[in-house]
């Protein structure tokens, strides 16, 4: 694809990484079959090469309108398409660089901006997050049925963690919301690494990944939440930590990509390039270990729910799959697989309508072969395919952990 970018296009600091993504596209179209929002909407804007077209008319120059900001804030950035390219297009990083660049065109509303802003305040503080989720339960029966959907049905309390004993140690990423919407996911992957002789520990200053900011595209904000969490994890880095572990995908891809965030950040480019190094999703630590030693006794039918996060992000699709069934679970078929649950970090509060669409579909996939619990390694989409108040939703590693004997 030809561009000539605008002397405002060239000035913005990756404006080099865009035009190299533009011209690697060739206008196949094999990204608008995986497209979610394609698919529902039937709009060549709709899709990542739609999108594609509206990015370089706005760094060429062209006009910017509100039409433009609602194309690409339908893109879900569930990375289905770069799966899918046979050009190896990095639709999202020429996204981020787009999102921003029209941030500083096109006015929003006062009432986006007032959610935006709220979702940025209030999803990466978790102390914030737990009394407002308290509150929400205290009244829960008197909340819209939209609002209860973003809620937990059931909490279920933190086990014990053990102590830290083995030579093996990692680092583990808390979170934001998930120590309030499911206490127990770290609590359990705690319990199930302490079996396998890893021990689990965790940096106090450590604390959002940085994602809610960046994909609401304060990205800036983002990148500093991303060095505070670099500082953080240093010391036992240099101490030998032999990975950062994180329990939600969404995370986890954000944190891989610290090292090409933050490239041309002299102070933290080294330093984040090695944590994203040592950035592993749980699934990457268990598929390597003696799995035998945990005396599973599998008795559960479930579908596995693979998050975007972790299939087309992190390139991990099956092997969460593989783990569990070494196990002994019984795994049911999920047609469709690859497609989004409409999660999507904030978008499902951003964007309700396509999202519930996409659950809706999502979970009829999942429940066709009538698992007894669905599985997953997001807390993100299991928070929100479990509040439509159908097949309970989990995260893989609990039901791992309670079936050890």
């Amino acid at each position: 694809m030809q561009t000539n970018l605008s002397e405002a296009a060239k000035k913005l600091p990756r404006a080099e990484e865009a035009e190299s993504i533009l011209r690697s596209c060739v206008h196949c179209g094999f990204c608008n079959a995986t497209c979610p929002t394609y698919q529902l909407l039937g709009d060549e804007l709709d899709g990542p090469r739609g999108r594609i077209y509206l990015m370089k008319q706005m760094f060429e120059g062209g006009e910017v309108t509100e039409s433009t900001q609602t194309h690409l804030d339908r893109c879900l950035t569930c990375r289905n398409c770069e799966t899918t390219c046979p050009s190896g297009v990095q639709y999202h990083n020429l996204l981020d660089i787009g999102r921003d660049f029209m941030e500083q065109q096109v006015q929003r509303s006062a009432g986006e901006r007032l959610l935006r802003t709220g979702l940025r305040n209030v999803i990466p503080r978790p102390g914030l997050f737990k009394a407002l989720l308290s509150t929400g339960n205290a009244l829960r029966p008197l909340m819209p049925a939209t609002l209860r959907a973003h809620m937990p049905r059931q909490v279920t309390p933190a086990k014990p963690r053990p102590q830290v004993m083995h030579a093996r140690r990692v680092l583990m990423l808390e979170g934001c919301v998930q120590p309030s919407l499911s206490p127990n996911t770290n609590a359990a992957t705690a319990r199930v690494l302490d079996r396998l002789g890893i021990s689990v520990s965790t940096a106090r200053e450590a604390g959002c990944c940085g994602a809610v900011d960046y994909h609401l595209n304060a990205q800036e904000a983002g990148l500093d939440r991303a060095r505070r969490n670099i500082d953080a994890w240093w010391p036992a880095v240099e101490g030998g930590a032999e990975a950062i572990v994180q329990t939600a995908s969404g995370c986890g891809a954000f944190i891989k990509d610290y090292g090409h965030l933050l490239k041309d950040d002299p102070a933290y480019a080294i330093k984040a390039a090695r944590v994203s190094l040592l950035a592993k999703d749980l699934v990457e630590v268990m598929r390597g270990a003696e799995l035998e030693r945990l005396n599973v006794k599998a008795d559960k039918r479930m579908a596995f729910h693979c998050p975007c996060t972790l299939q087309h992000a992190q390139k991990l699709g099956g092997a969460v799959e593989d783990v569990l069934t070494r196990l002994g679970f019984q795994l049911t078929a999920v047609p469709d697989a690859h497609l989004c649950c409409g999660s999507a970090g904030s978008y499902s509060i951003t964007q309700p309508v396509l999202s519930k669409q996409l659950r809706d579909n999502k979970l009829t996939a999942l429940e066709s072969g009538k698992p007894e619990v669905i599985v997953t390694a997001n807390i993100g989409c299991q928070t929100h395919l479990d509040g439509a108040g159908r097949t309970p939703v989990r995260h893989w590693i609990e039901i791992v952990e309670e079936a050890m004997g």
